[in-house]
């Protein structure tokens, strides 16, 4: 994990990868559970030997579970020490380019493209893309907003 002591240091990092995230596993466990949360059951989710014989030869991960994994995958890439507070401002735009099948590892690599300061903090634009391991195409590109206070 990166460690930065103050949230304006980061006005120099404009431009650069910030850090990478630890690798994540998504296990058919994580599918299933994130499945009955959101109550989306589609076979090449949940139904593994119907997934096996489908377009992607195993079950994959719905793309909301892979971007949900962005806070998990920050809070393992890098801090902010004197940040008391952050909140999830949106997102610009979000590709899924290759599916994440289950059992696969992801990991994020973020990349600040824009600070904002605002009143008692900054606004930050971060490109997410997300690793898959063993694959040349991201499993997800996100251009995620979040507001971080001191």
């Amino acid at each position: 994990m990166k460690h930065f002591a103050r949230l304006q240091d980061l006005q120099a990092e404009v431009g650069h990868t910030l850090a990478v995230s630890d690798w994540i596993a998504v296990e058919q466990e994580r599918i299933d559970r994130f499945a009955e949360a959101t109550g989306d059951h589609q076979w090449i989710h949940v139904d593994p030997a119907r997934a096996a014989a489908g377009p992607f030869g195993a079950p994959i991960a719905h793309g909301f579970l892979t971007l949900s994994l962005l806070p998990l995958m920050g809070d393992s890439a890098f801090a902010i020490d004197d940040v008391r507070m952050g909140v999830n401002y949106g997102l610009n735009r979000v590709r899924f380019p290759h599916p994440v099948r289950a059992g696969s590892r992801v990991r994020g690599h973020f990349k600040l493209q824009k600070y904002e300061p605002l009143e008692g903090g900054a606004q930050l634009t971060v490109e997410v893309t997300m690793e898959i391991e063993g694959v040349d195409k991201p499993a997800c590109v996100a251009e995620s907003v979040s507001r971080r206070f001191t």
